[in-house]
């Protein structure tokens, strides 16, 4: 502890040294294995070659390891100046995807930049968490009775969750608006205005779904009645069944699932990745991924404990409630407990927006960790 004092005292250079060995490289390694864990999955998808997914997704990896490492870096400050700017860039996406968006499945959830597809819902995630933590760590407990001091974060939420909505993208939506909540109550919202702010969901609830694409709806009909479309609607969630039930409790051999090889299994590489792995490596290999992927979670609500700063609880605990959200959407999908929607495993399926985005995430909440101990703006956050 010592050492590391004097090096953080010492010249910009070895002030880097002292936070790179602060980082807790333990939770990276767990980010190394679960990436690591996708390769295999994506080697299998592409029936025993690197080509078309395992290959770019280590690349790209690799680039968002970099990213990762220099966000974990970044002072708490500069974070919060960079809030405000990145959460508006995500929202001009977002309004730019409505207007000039790359048609996919029925739905504009696409950019094309520089030749490469480009999801903003994925950066208005995390763009969203780190203003929301900007804006709690300079509001005190006592402020949060006003309710003018919850109407702009409560703008801040519906902004992207309607521009989401509109694309259409619901599952998305719905995880931006979970994960919003999330930050409100970590960060002191009485008991009162939740019941408040729950009250009109059935409503809503009933709204939404009147306006919901016909494409939506089929999903849910076909949620509760997969059989009555086998060949349609249902096609993906029986084949995923199939999968789940051939793995059995060891599996049928890495490269060896017949769902998965023989291309029964429908986005083997995104959406129903899981259900390739638990084909080939079985119940055994399905709960070993689970535990993995909760030991991040469970990492991720540490870090936000251990944080000194309001910031730092709320970026903790907004970044591991999103990367939760994505595992829960994701597994309940492909076991059939919820509709089936374009949520992906983070860190295992094939993308690169989600990848990049994940990877920027952990960044973030790796700062949180190495500047744990910092209290910045904590008194001026007080009314006087």
């Amino acid at each position: 502890m010592n050492f590391q004092k004097r090096l953080l005292r010492a010249e910009p250079n070895f002030r880097i040294l002292a936070k790179l060995w602060q980082v807790n490289w333990l939770y990276v390694l767990l980010i190394c294995v679960l990436a690591g864990v996708g390769y295999g999955a994506l080697y299998s998808a592409a029936g025993g070659s690197s080509r078309p997914f395992a290959g770019p997704q280590t690349i790209r990896f690799a680039f968002g390891m970099v990213m990762m490492i220099c966000v974990a870096l970044t002072s708490p400050r500069v974070l919060v100046r960079l809030a405000w700017p990145l959460y508006g860039l995500s929202l001009l996406l977002l309004v730019a995807v409505l207007r000039m968006g790359h048609v996919g499945k029925g739905a504009e959830r696409w950019l094309i930049i520089g030749g490469m597809q480009v999801q903003p819902s994925e950066l208005a995630k995390i763009a969203l968490v780190l203003v929301l933590a900007t804006w709690f760590h300079r509001i005190s407990y006592r402020r949060m009775v006003n309710p003018l001091y919850l109407l702009p974060p409560a703008l801040m939420v519906l902004l992207p969750v309607g521009l989401v909505l509109k694309e259409p993208n619901l599952g998305t939506a719905v995880i931006i608006g979970v994960v919003g909540a999330t930050i409100f109550f970590a960060a002191g919202m009485r008991l009162w205005q939740i019941v408040l702010l729950l009250a009109p969901l059935p409503l809503l609830g009933k709204f939404a779904y009147a306006h919901l694409h016909d494409y939506q709806k089929a999903r849910i009909t076909t949620f509760l009645h997969p059989e009555s479309d086998p060949l349609g609607a249902g096609y993906n969630i029986i084949q995923s069944k199939i999968a789940l039930g051939s793995g059995g409790m060891w599996g049928q051999g890495y490269l060896h699932g017949t769902q998965g090889q023989l291309n029964f299994l429908p986005e083997k590489q995104t959406d129903f990745i899981f259900t390739m792995i638990a084909e080939e490596w079985g119940y055994v290999g399905g709960i070993v991924v689970i535990g993995l992927l909760m030991l991040m979670v469970l990492g991720g609500m540490l870090i936000a404990l251990r944080s000194r700063n309001q910031f730092g609880r709320l970026l903790g605990l907004g970044i591991a409630t999103n990367f939760f959200l994505y595992c829960a959407v994701n597994l309940s999908m492909v076991m059939g407990t919820i509709p089936v929607g374009g949520v992906p495993l983070p860190l295992i399926s094939y993308g690169g927006s989600a990848m990049l985005t994940v990877m920027f995430g952990f960044g973030l909440l790796l700062s949180a960790w190495v500047h744990r101990n910092s209290t910045f703006g904590e008194t001026a956050s007080d009314p006087s």
